[in-house]
């Protein structure tokens, strides 16, 4: 009988991820290469360039800070759910490995009580970040 998680059944073929996580994954993408860099550097040069129009020098800083605010409070929430997806897809390979391991222990270890313990270790510990 074959054991597949619950991430190794989902995958049936095709794309089945929301229009939000294509959106993320594009997004993070975007952002940790080169050109946005740039496009950020720019940002900040119109900004330093724009003072002479600016009347109160209060407002001028505030503009800023208040455009660095919404975009990194924006970036860091698309980042860290890339992250968090990036980190179960690890685990699940990860689980899949372990798991792939203790069934072989397991056929291996028919004689072993040894193998076999540490087979059940392995596999009780697949499960841990399900109990944590």
């Amino acid at each position: 009988m074959e054991r597949r998680s619950t991430a190794a059944r989902s995958r049936g073929g095709g794309d089945h991820r929301s229009p939000f996580d294509r959106f993320v994954e594009q997004a993070e993408l975007r952002v940790s290469q080169a050109p946005f860099f740039f496009l950020c550097v720019g940002i900040v040069a119109a900004w330093l360039i724009s003072l002479p129009w600016w009347t109160d020098l209060k407002t001028w800083q505030v503009a800023i800070h208040t455009v660095a605010s919404v975009f990194t409070l924006l970036l860091v929430v698309l980042l860290e759910n890339a992250g968090r997806r990036a980190s179960e897809a690890a685990q699940e390979k990860l689980n899949v490995i372990a798991e792939a391991l203790a069934t072989l222990m397991t056929s291996s270890g028919s004689t072993d009580p040894e193998l076999r313990a540490a087979a059940e270790r392995l596999r009780e510990s697949v499960g841990l970040e399900e109990r944590h």
